[in-house]
């Protein structure tokens, strides 16, 4: 039988929903997400009426709708990695590579299985959140009209997808567990971090830069004057992700299995 793209695409989408693992952290990101939105949402009005002045004046209907994508993403990035790193603890990577032989076929078919997988779920679970989490702020929410807001909400979806390709490719890259969940969370967490010890005048400079501050720039309604303009962030972003998939693919190929 001859090996095709898309004969291996359907193997790796035969891979991903026979395996509970990745079912069970698919549903976790999706129910966490939805989840912490929405609690938050109602408590927020259940609790109008014994808020501070400050904190009305601080609130915003989006960011405390969408605010479990914090927890998605690690458990989208976090499955990315698995995806591939899984596949070399088990051993039966090698059985991979010697059904496929062009080891790159391979990435891209693990790569568009879970980014299609990521996107659907990722935009929808975006959606209903914030559609859930306006309903039970009540008087206190939003609408998808208002300025800035559906843009909040497609971007969230586009940048937990970036993250879950991002992921993958660390996943290739270190071909370990640990490893790549460890270098994933140093991306998006540590280094903001790191670089938030700096003088505010260098962390102007710098954090916009930085991956998880340039795609999270889209996420704010309105957006942060000291951050890259919304979808500017998320390009550069995108680009960081194609960079780093890139780097998986050279690896990939030129490293023993």
């Amino acid at each position: 039988m001859t090996v095709t793209q898309m004969r291996v695409v359907k193997s790796e989408w035969v891979k991903f929903r026979s395996l509970w693992s990745c079912v069970l952290v698919v549903t976790v990101a999706v129910l966490g997400m939805i989840g912490i939105g929405w609690v938050a949402s109602y408590f927020i009005n259940a609790d109008w009426a014994h808020l501070r002045p400050r904190e009305i004046a601080r609130f915003n209907p989006v960011a405390t709708a969408m605010d479990g994508y914090n927890m998605a993403q690690l458990a989208i990035g976090t499955l990315g990695v698995l995806l591939v790193t899984g596949e070399y603890t088990t051993g039966l990577i090698r059985a991979t590579m010697a059904a496929v032989p062009d080891r790159l076929r391979v990435l891209w078919a693990k790569l568009g299985v879970y980014t299609a997988i990521t996107f659907v779920l990722m935009m929808v679970t975006s959606f209903v959140t914030f559609q859930g989490g306006q309903w039970l702020l009540a008087s206190h929410g939003t609408s998808l009209a208002a300025p800035g807001v559906s843009r909040v909400v497609i971007a969230t979806g586009v940048y937990l997808t970036l993250v879950g390709m991002l992921g993958v490719a660390f996943g290739a890259l270190v071909r370990n567990t640990a490893g790549g969940i460890a270098a994933l969370l140093g991306v998006l967490l540590v280094l903001p971090a790191i670089f938030g010890v700096l003088p505010q005048t260098w962390q102007d400079d710098i954090n916009k830069f930085l991956p998880s501050e340039a795609g999270q720039a889209a996420l704010s309604v309105v957006p942060d004057p000291v951050l890259l303009s919304p979808w500017v962030g998320m390009g550069l972003f995108a680009v960081y992700v194609v960079i780093a998939v890139a780097f998986a693919a050279v690896f990939l190929k030129r490293r023993d299995v």
